[in-house]
């Protein structure tokens, strides 16, 4: 071998052998020039043992390699041995990285810190994948510690991402656990430490398995928000009922008020997000107008003065004093008063002069009565009203403070409060309903009540099982792993509260929010501003749905049902949900049971933009009733009809256009009546006749829209804003042109009367009494 051969392979070997003599001694260069930052500050055992911008270290001791871990039945789990340095790891494929650490020594070296070895006892979270990106600030989590075959109790301790908010603790029970997770915007490191004193330690410390779990938060500020707000008498004291041990404790002023509003607040939104993710609609939920203001969704952030940025609660003084809210309980809570409802509009009306929505500026509005008390010599709670509705400014939710001092003030106290087993005393507070007994049962009612009620601000009608029929009664159960006694059903509570056991949103809910505006993701694309939908009756008994933005789903309402017990959904079809599709009576009476497929039929049709339209009678839409004749010997077909016709004096009204008849005459220009409605529409064609369909009233002389004859320009279809009666119309050309809306442009909502594609407009049909209260179209190939 030529001699620079060997002098490079010496080379060689010697630069491996001086490497492999580093790696052995421990020794790094540059170690003492990094120890300038102070270590990390926290509560948590583990806290000392991690710098929190690097990784945990791998040279655990040797005596805490050998260690095992002892559980109660004699097993042991075996630590595996500690990764040798230099050798290559394998990237963990599982949801997190998890950790066994024992005697946790500090550490300030520099060296490149390498996850120690996996424990088998390590909390591992099975509600959301790593690295998952939600949109709200406290995020809702579950998942199991230790071995589910050999159930064990004990505390899980989450630490923040880069302690931005203070280490929280939770129980495990029989290896379950359920946290909240309160979320910074942008990515989020979370550290998981499972501890138990059933498990032993060889060296008499505690023992800490640990794992650490990473989600990314990103708010949406594209959406419209669920707005807060809390409503005081212009004389109000500003405090609500509670027992003199609570008031002590905690005090009941209107500071405290709005700390429990908002945690109740944030309960709901984390509630929803999972269910929406249970129901495959991603973690979506309406967002919170926040603030930047003094934290309070810890109590150490309300010790320290902590700012943060978190929902704002509206104050709104009323105009009514205390006495004139408070005597309004008995209209609300009985049939036969006369200002039944009253407490409903007073919010509304305070409501609407705080924010001053304009037309198309909707406001959602939850409220809480702030003054409501507990009246025990006429047994009944004041000052309090459970509704929820609104118009097209202000969808409004309102329910009263009665079990408000039930409610958790901070994340701290979410197991607490839905596991305190204190009686209700009903010399101060409201048992409601019956069904708050205890403190956790007034919790989940009082939380769950008004959740339901924002549930119909959002658009929820009741439903046959879910929040909407009650069922917030249980909704500690997605909050805690263990369940306390209960006075309601003088059971005791599940020892496991598993998913099948928990408080849930109905499908149809779930449905309703994923089309929402405020449930908007910026992944959804824009729809198009028509949400309407429309119902043509075709040929052989068939009925054609379109819908510009898609159909969602249909509601079946046999005779007798109230609520919707069977539906179909379109929403997973493929590539899109379709924007027409094709009903016969056979298929739409297939999904219902065999007792009910006889009878009336109800349907409500959704699109994907919101609309919605009812069909009174299914089988009257689909049946010969829904077909006529036309001049020409046509077969013509009238489709689903907009506004009730119901208005005093309403009679039937109906015109077939001069292009159906024989011979056939050329339209040439529409004259509208209208005022604040539409009061009628007279066609004029070519040899100087007319048809009127409705009335000559409104502004005098009408308005008139000429068409374009000469460049064949023809009649496509209307845009009419409905609701109870016709507001107004907009007239459609096949050349693309529009008139203005000719009546009133915002009233009612809007509706687009375009014939499915192979059709054409052969008139018109409704009903007319002061005005025009009833307009269809009728259609014919």
């Amino acid at each position: 071998m030529p001699s620079f051969l060997k002098d490079l392979s010496l080379r060689r070997r010697s630069k491996h052998s001086i490497k492999t003599a580093e790696t052995s001694s421990g020794n790094t260069s540059g170690t003492d020039n990094t120890n300038d930052e102070p270590p990390s500050k926290s509560t948590s055992t583990v806290n000392s043992f991690f710098d929190r911008r690097q990784s945990p270290p791998t040279d655990l001791s040797s005596q805490k390699s050998r260690s095992s871990t002892h559980l109660p039945n004699g097993n042991d789990y075996k630590t595996p041995p500690p990764i040798p340095i230099g050798s290559r790891q394998r990237v963990p494929s599982s949801q997190s990285t998890r950790y066994s650490l024992v005697g946790m020594p500090s550490s300030t070296d520099s060296v490149p810190r390498q996850p120690p070895a996996t424990s088998p006892l390590a909390p591992r979270i099975t509600s959301i994948s790593e690295s998952s990106w939600v949109h709200q600030k406290v995020l809702l989590i579950y998942g199991e510690c230790a071995d589910l075959q050999r159930p064990i109790d004990g505390n899980l301790a989450i630490s923040h991402h880069q302690d931005n908010f203070p280490t929280t603790q939770w129980p495990v029970c029989d290896s379950h656990f359920k946290a909240l997770v309160y979320l910074q915007p942008g990515p989020n490191k979370l550290r998981l430490d499972f501890t138990s004193p059933k498990l032993s330690s060889p060296n008499g410390q505690m023992q800490v398995h640990s794992s650490w779990f990473n989600i990314n938060f990103l708010p949406l500020i594209s959406s419209p928000p669920l707005q807060l707000c809390i409503l005081i008498a212009k004389d109000s004291p500003e405090t609500f009922d509670a027992v003199p041990e609570r008031i002590k404790k905690e005090g009941n002023g209107l500071d405290t008020a709005i700390r429990k509003f908002r945690m109740a607040a944030y309960l709901w939104q984390a509630f929803t997000a999972e269910q929406m993710f249970r129901n495959g609609f991603g973690r979506r939920c309406y967002r919170y107008e926040e603030e930047w203001q003094p934290g309070s969704l810890s109590w150490q952030d309300v010790q320290t003065g902590q700012m943060r940025n978190e929902a704002k609660i509206h104050v709104i003084r009323l105009k009514q004093t205390l006495a004139e809210v408070r005597d309004l309980d008995i209209a609300q809570q009985y049939g036969p008063a006369k200002r039944k409802g009253e407490l409903f509009s007073i919010a509304s009306d305070a409501v609407r002069g705080y924010f001053g929505p304009r037309p198309g500026q909707r406001q959602y509005v939850s409220c809480m009565f702030l003054d409501t008390t507990w009246d025990k010599k006429v047994g009944t709670i004041r000052a309090h009203a459970a509704l929820g509705g609104g118009d097209d400014t202000i969808k409004l939710a309102i329910c009263g403070s009665q079990a408000l001092q039930s409610y958790p003030t901070h994340i701290e106290e979410v197991v607490t409060a839905f596991t305190d087993c204190t009686r209700t005393d009903t010399e101060y507070v409201a048992n409601d309903c019956n069904e708050s007994g205890s403190n956790w049962e007034a919790a989940n009612v009082g939380i769950g009540a008004h959740m339901h009620e924002t549930g119909h601000l959002l658009g929820c009608p009741h439903q046959e099982s879910g929040v909407m029929l009650r069922d917030y009664v249980r909704l500690n159960r997605t909050f805690v792993c263990r369940e306390s006694y209960s006075t309601r059903t003088k059971e005791p509570g599940l020892r496991l509260c598993e998913q099948k056991d928990e408080c849930n949103w109905h499908r149809l809910d779930t449905l309703r929010f994923r089309f929402h505006p405020c449930f908007n993701l910026p992944s959804d694309g824009t729809n198009s501003p028509d949400s309407s939908v429309q119902v043509w009756t075709v040929d052989n008994g068939t009925v054609l749905v379109t819908a510009a933005t898609g159909i969602a789903w249909i509601e079946l309402f046999p005779e007798g049902d109230s609520e919707c017990h069977h539906w179909i959904e379109y929403i997973e079809q493929s590539p899109a949900t379709p924007r027409q599709i094709m009903l016969t009576e056979q298929s739409i009476r297939e999904v219902l049971p065999d007792g009910k497929r006889k009878k009336k039929l109800k349907i409500k049709i959704f699109s994907c933009g919101g609309g919605e339209h009812e069909v009174e009678d299914f089988s009257k839409l689909a049946s010969k009733e829904g077909k006529l004749k036309l001049p020409d010997g046509r077969a013509g077909f009238r489709s689903s009809k907009l506004g009730f016709s119901q208005m005093n004096g309403s009679q039937p009204t109906e015109i077939v256009l001069g292009s159906c008849h024989k011979p056939g005459r050329l339209l040439l220009k529409i004259r509208v009546f209208s005022g604040q409605s539409l009061d009628g529409m007279e066609f004029f064609y070519e040899d100087g006749g007319s048809d009127l369909f409705g009335k000559r009233g409104g502004s005098p002389g009408g308005n008139d829209f000429v068409l374009d004859t000469r460049r064949g320009e023809m009649l496509l279809g209307f845009y009419l804003r409905a609701g109870a009666w016709i507001d107004g119309v907009q007239i459609l050309t096949s050349i693309g042109r529009r008139s203005a809306v000719l009546g009133n442009a915002t009233g009612g909502s809007g509706h687009t009367l375009i014939p499915p594609r192979g059709y054409t407009i052969a008139g018109v049909y409704g009903s007319a009494g002061p005005w025009i209260d009833g307009f269809g179209l009728i259609i014919t190939r």
